[in-house]
């Protein structure tokens, strides 16, 4: 068979995504059929390196099997033909380039070479515009034999008609029998141009010939069915009519053009029935006789659907990457800003009687500012800058515990179901973010169906294998597939690729946030996996995402003690405050007073190692994560872990990527991030332990 990779069982070349099994059958029969040829064929591309070839290529060329192989150089070929006097004497490495010059020129060609062993191959090139080249190579040594064979008897002929009148009945029959021989080099010559029509009809590309009146002459297979025609019902018809009068005009402008002699290249999009559009790349070559007139048109033309498609996911992945971006360089200032926000509103409240006048204007602040922070950790899940707590789970076992909830939580005419696997599934994933993605899209389908309808969550295994990794833009590897299915309103084609900006949203005015699914996007994406949506208007919508799967754990992990099992213990020598926001500075301060410790500021790290190393007595150092002076946080843990060893530290951070804490792991220093309430700073202080003797040492 036609092959791409060296084992005749894996050699059949991965088909098209979607593909019927009739059309798998007769790709099939019609590569078998390609081996069975006397003639060798080969495709390289570009590179020039090899992509495909058939059986008789060994046969006819002698090659190692272990040098055929996709992706062999073709200079490899020439290289090994050289060296075993396949193109006579002459300097090897000259021989060499003047065939991979030949090569790279990317034009049509036609030689016949003899080989050492006496056969005769006629080698013929047909370039591939922008992909690479063709090459046939045919054994013609019968050819050649049976035509010296006529010469030679035509010679005899000749001699004996003049000298030996008397035997003309004899050279008349050795006459006959020389034109019976022509006649089987005739058919031979046929049966060749019809192989060569069944080359054309599978190669990859469109061909067709029109006249000057722009009436289709030829047509391969490929072109007809473009336009869902058969070879013999497009020949004889006029481009207009095949092209429809809506397209029309978009080529008759480009063949304006070539009729003046110059090649015309352009693209152009059809819409077929299924209301799916599809996309190609022509070429158009005149034909130019010897008066320099046009007499015709050679098409060439390439279906660039798939390369379309690529190109729009790219420029939306772009998108939604610098958005991503914008959303993490933010997260920083705010998280600053309501650091200090919730630390002065938390301070003023634990000052107030509770129930008091005030109560009624802080307690709203209060909760305001806290959403605040909820939706700045929702805005970098999607920019994948939060940090997750990735762990192996059961997904069918939480898809399960969800469901439970949804159904006490949606409105009583949503209907919830669910499809899990007989055996469990794993995923390496952040449970707790991906209890809030399936909550996020099961309430996006209830505001689908506001009559009512059914919910469904199924899932499965998925495998992703290599002819599919750079199409969904995943590893090859195993995951698990879960759908969330509403049988809602379902969204608008034009719309579906916009669903994962961020504050869009297909409900109406003050309906939803729109950060729903750019959060699910974005915990998907950080995960490893990633997430597609199908929709039709009226029939409902599907999401789908895949979440690297995991082997299932050996031994439960055993839960961290809580926090109000610590014993608060205050150390003997006071905190070391290291922040270069002076409003920041003053609420962790004033938390920490109130918290019972002594306070020492320093508004860098430059001034912190200072004290640091002048003060023996420091107990505790909490310091901001990045700070300018030339001394941020992480190296001034690394200098504090060396001064001494024992002093617990405690890392704060506005930021949510985990760059920003790049090069502290090893350091082994919790992590507080910002925003925080005095009860949050309090529990981490208290989970740092601080030795009993004297941390100065």
């Amino acid at each position: 068979m036609l092959r791409n990779a060296p084992s005749p069982e894996s050699a059949k070349p991965a088909p098209a995504p979607r593909m019927s099994s009739h059309e798998l059958r007769r790709y099939d029969l019609l590569l078998a059929g390609l081996d069975l040829l006397d003639q060798a064929i080969a495709v390289f591309d570009a590179t020039p390196k090899l992509v495909t070839w058939n059986k008789a290529m060994l046969r006819l060329l002698d090659f190692p099997e272990s040098m055929v192989r996709v992706g062999t150089p073709f200079e490899e070929f020439v290289r090994f033909n050289a060296e075993r006097g396949e193109y006579g004497e002459g300097e090897l490495e000259k021989l060499i380039a003047e065939r991979m010059a030949a090569a790279r020129a990317f034009l049509p060609h036609y030689v016949e070479r003899e080989r050492p062993n006496g056969k005769i191959l006629a080698i013929r090139g047909v370039p591939i515009p922008n992909l690479g080249f063709i090459s046939l190579w045919t054994d013609i040594t019968e050819q050649r034999r049976y035509e010296a064979v006529i010469e030679r008897q035509n010679l005899e002929l000749e001699a004996r008609v003049k000298a030996r009148t008397k035997e003309l009945e004899n050279a008349n029959s050795r006459l006959a029998h020389a034109n019976a021989e022509i006649d089987e080099i005739a058919g031979a010559l046929r049966r060749s141009e019809e192989r060569l029509k069944l080359i054309i009809d599978s190669i990859p590309a469109l061909i067709a010939y029109v006249d000057r009146h722009e009436i289709y002459q030829f047509a391969n297979r490929g072109y007809a069915e473009w336009f869902g025609l058969a070879k013999d019902e497009i020949v004889g018809r006029s481009i207009e009519n095949v092209f429809g009068g809506e397209l029309y005009p978009v080529v008759r402008k480009h063949l304006a053009v070539a009729a003046t002699g110059e090649r015309v290249s352009y693209e152009y999009a059809r819409t077929l029935e299924n209301r799916r559009t599809v996309h190609a790349r022509s070429v158009i070559v005149p034909e130019v006789s010897t008066q320099g007139e046009v007499v015709g048109y050679f098409v060439l033309s390439t279906d660039i659907t798939e390369q379309k498609a690529s190109q729009a996911a790219l420029v939306q992945a772009q998108k939604m990457e610098a958005v991503g971006q914008l959303t993490g360089g933010l997260a920083h200032d705010f998280n600053n800003l309501l650091t200090i926000i919730i630390g002065n509103l938390a301070a003023l409240q634990s000052r107030l009687p509770p129930g008091g006048e005030l109560s009624e204007h802080l307690d709203p602040a209060l909760h305001a500012a806290r959403r605040g922070a909820d939706l700045i950790k929702r805005l970098l899940t999607f920019s994948r800058g939060q940090a997750l707590e990735p762990s192996t789970v059961e997904v069918g076992a939480l898809v399960h515990n969800m469901a439970q909830l949804l159904s006490r939580s949606l409105t009583e005419n949503v209907r919830v179901h669910t499809h899990l696997p007989e055996t469990p599934l794993y995923a390496f994933v952040d449970p707790h973010q991906l209890e809030n993605a399936l909550l996020n899209l099961a309430l996006n389908g209830r505001d689908a169906m506001p009559d009512g309808g059914d919910l469904s969550i199924t899932v499965g295994e998925r495998r992703i294998p290599d002819s599919l990794a750079m199409l969904v833009e995943l590893p090859v590897g195993d995951y698990v597939q879960i759908d969330v299915t509403d049988t809602g309103s379902g969204i608008d084609a034009q719309l579906l690729p916009r669903l994962f900006e961020p504050f869009f949203t297909t409900k109406p005015f003050g309906r939803g946030s729109g950060l729903g699914l750019a959060m699910v996007y974005g915990f998907v994406r950080q995960s490893g996996g990633n997430i597609r949506i199908r929709s039709t208007p009226g029939s409902g919508t599907t999401v789908t995402f895949v979440l690297p799967r995991a082997d299932e754990p050996t031994a439960p992990v055993a839960d961290a003690p809580a926090a109000s099992e610590r014993a608060n213990r205050h150390p003997r020598g006071p905190v070391l405050l290291a922040e270069d926001e002076p409003d920041v500075r003053r609420i962790i301060r004033m938390q920490l007073t109130d918290l019972g410790y002594a306070v020492i500021e320093a508004s860098d790290g430059v001034e912190a190692w200072s004290l640091l190393e002048s003060i023996p007595d420091i107990a505790i150092l909490v310091t901001d994560t990045i700070m300018p002076g030339g001394i941020g946080g992480r190296e001034l843990v690394a200098r504090a872990r060396a001064l001494r060893p024992k002093m617990p530290i405690l890392l704060i951070t506005g930021y949510a990527s985990d760059n920003a804490l790049a090069g502290t792991a090893e350091l082994d220093v919790p992590v507080l991030r910002k925003p925080f309430d005095p009860d949050t700073l309090a529990a981490a202080l208290d989970k740092l332990e601080p030795e009993e003797e004297n941390i100065a040492q």
